[in-house]
């Protein structure tokens, strides 16, 4: 197996994974669970959870510590938005508050379902999510939510 930390551009297995998503749900995005079946990323992006008012997102193990990830860790820090990295399991990402996924071309995109049933009120972004996409959108200097709206018009 490779090293989820090597960037190689071998997106086979969340190829297939997206496969067996869009057969039960053609709006869906599959997210990959790692070997202890806990939460590991979705394709190209990685995974984020608010529970509690705390940030939780995989630990390096077993993802690519994206870019976007690490600007979304270095705004919760200067916002004191308290987050741990490690394993989040199904159960607590089925209860999420908020969820959302980084990236580089989605930046922050939140999550409005999650195996089907809505998180929260099923429309995003929650108040942690929109306090850290605001902080991102001063940090670049790119409105990337407003750019995304204007294309959806």
């Amino acid at each position: 197996m490779l090293s989820p930390r090597a960037k190689t551009h071998n997106y086979l297995n969340m190829i297939v994974a997206e496969q067996s998503v869009k057969a039960h749900d053609p709006d869906g995005w599959a997210v990959l669970l790692d070997v202890n079946g806990n939460l590991a990323e979705g394709m190209g992006s990685n995974i984020f959870v608010v529970r509690d008012g705390k940030l939780y997102t995989p630990g390096e193990r077993y993802v690519l510590a994206g870019i976007s990830r690490q600007m979304t860790l270095y705004l919760a820090h200067k916002l004191a938005v308290p987050v741990t990295e490690g394993d989040i399991d199904l159960f607590d990402a089925e209860n999420a508050e908020e969820m959302f996924l980084t990236s580089t071309s989605l930046c922050i995109a939140g999550v409005r379902t999650f195996n089907g049933p809505k998180i929260s009120d099923g429309r995003p972004p929650g108040p942690i999510t929109k306090r850290l996409t605001d902080a991102y959108i001063a940090e670049v200097g790119c409105d990337f939510v407003k750019q995304y709206l204007e294309r959806l018009s």
